[in-house]
């Protein structure tokens, strides 16, 4: 069976704390959204200004394979304004709990079933595809639940949706609830919230109930503690529900969650399934050894799957399997008294807490191998003019192959003046940042500081580190050891 998807990153997902896509960044994510295959694309609300509906409509006009819908209240003034949108449905939201109808409405049930069925009417006289999502399904009276759907079909509506608002089903309850509804004769569809944690369960639950379409959003974003997982929830469905798939471009979805991470500026945590950082990282030297041997040890997916690659993290959990593949991968073969030895002060630095990066494990291995890399960048100077009133200047003078070049750079602050005077040269041309992290290692305006980057030369990628008083002497000597590293290969 196919599983509908419908998204509403732009809509619930926007209602995160401190997130407020401009009209352009939600195309974008429009745009990814109807490439990977989602079915449903909840552009916004109408109703919240005129800017969210001129970016609503932007979206409606660009002919999407997907349907595009508005969330819409069962208001008149809120369903004329997604006309206005030009949009293909709405997501028409009815609160069904007597907790939502009483307290917060200040009505009874049958002033709310009026309310609910006149709202139809109204959206099928104008032509628009209706989806009635009933608020707080999940604390509503069942027989009163099921009497506002059922009236909802008889009035036009095309699908109706079970909306957990505050997350409180389990896998159990979800199955009952939607086994219980899965004769009604239009898509059923499920919106979870994560509060506590059970989102991505709850709605596969809801799929073995009989749930033909799920909302997500991309990352799990959303108010509160968020929403439905876009991307668990799509490959649990691949890999853990065997009748069920979707029309979903799997590997495709790391991009998409870059995007919207980027655009939304809520990053993903390293942990998190599929997507974070660490979900196909192994650092532990008996996953490692097994993941050399056969990935599926301690893999329950590729990374290709989801469009991404495997790492092996060095670090003092690592083993002498993985870290051997991470040397032959930075170019350096080793017998097993040295990479016996390298392993043990790889250990040794990282009990210290240090972070240990490739630049590391190439000191630590030209140590044990006794080989002298002569570098072909060096720092001499470097000086920065900065101010409230003037524009960050940096000036370097640095040798190349023996060779002194004087340059100069601005930016945005000083460190990257610094960094752009230094890149701006030839020899940088083909080498991307693709990554800068910051760490005070002590307190005080005085503190160490810890500056970890990542370069990227066509397929090499590397890190490295800096570890200064200044930021910018840190930053400016971490980015040319990583230069270094990858002119070496």
């Amino acid at each position: 069976m196919n599983i509908q998807i419908l998204d509403t990153t732009l809509r619930d997902g926007e209602q995160t704390p401190g997130v407020s896509l401009t009209p352009q960044e939600k195309f974008r994510i429009a745009t990814k959204l109807d490439e990977i295959g989602v079915n449903f694309i909840e552009a916004g609300s109408a109703i919240t200004s005129q800017g969210e509906r001129d970016s609503i409509k932007e979206i409606s006009n660009q002919g999407f394979n997907a349907e595009i819908l508005s969330f819409s209240r069962p208001l008149t003034v809120d369903i004329d304004y997604c006309l206005e949108c030009d949009v293909d449905a709405v997501n028409l939201v009815v609160p069904t709990s007597d907790l939502h109808i009483y307290d917060k409405l200040k009505c009874n049930r049958d002033e709310l079933l009026e309310l609910s069925n006149s709202a139809i009417d109204y959206c099928k006289d104008h032509g628009l595809v209706v989806e009635l999502s009933a608020e707080d399904a999940s604390r509503s009276e069942f027989d009163f639940l099921r009497n506002v759907y059922v009236n909802a079909i008889d009035h036009g509506a095309d699908r109706i949706c079970v909306c957990d608002t505050v997350g409180i089903l389990t896998p159990d309850s979800s199955y009952d609830l939607f086994s219980r509804l899965n004769d009604i004769q239009v898509p059923i569809s499920c919106h979870c919230h994560n509060d506590f944690g059970l989102a991505v369960a709850n709605t596969l639950s809801a799929i073995k109930g009989g749930a033909s379409e799920i909302h997500t959003t991309i990352n799990g974003i959303g108010e509160r503690a968020g929403n439905t997982s876009f991307e668990e929830c799509v490959v649990g469905i691949e890999r853990l529900l065997s009748d069920f798939s979707t029309d979903i471009k799997i590997d495709q979805i790391y991009d998409v969650s870059k995007l919207v991470a980027r655009l939304t500026g809520v990053y993903i945590q390293p942990n998190k399934a599929i997507v974070g950082e660490n979900a196909f990282a192994h650092e532990s030297g008996i996953h490692s050894d097994g993941i050399i041997k056969n990935s599926a040890t301690y893999e329950p997916i590729t990374p290709e799957l989801v469009g991404r690659k495997r790492k092996f993290v060095i670090g003092k959990h690592m083993g002498t399997h993985g870290l051997n593949t991470r040397l032959k991968e930075i170019g350096l073969n080793v017998n097993d008294v040295q990479l016996k030895q390298i392993c043990d002060d790889i250990k040794q630095l990282a009990d210290k807490g240090k972070t240990v990066t490739d630049v590391d494990l190439q000191v630590i291995a030209d140590n044990v191998l006794e080989i002298n890399h002569e570098d072909r960048i060096k720092l001499d100077e470097i000086t920065i003019v900065s101010g409230n009133k003037v524009m960050p200047t940096a000036s370097v003078k640095i040798t190349i192959d023996g060779e002194e070049i004087l340059n100069a750079g601005v930016g945005l602050g000083p460190v990257d003046a610094a960094i752009n005077a230094i890149k701006s040269l030839d020899v940088f041309k083909d080498i991307e940042l693709i990554e800068y992290h910051v760490d005070a290692i002590t307190g005080g305006t005085d503190a160490f500081i810890d500056v970890i980057i990542k370069l990227q030369k066509a397929d090499k990628v590397v890190s490295a580190r800096g570890t200064e008083a200044d930021i910018i002497n840190a930053s400016v000597k971490a980015y040319i050891a990583g230069v270094n590293r990858l002119l070496r290969d």
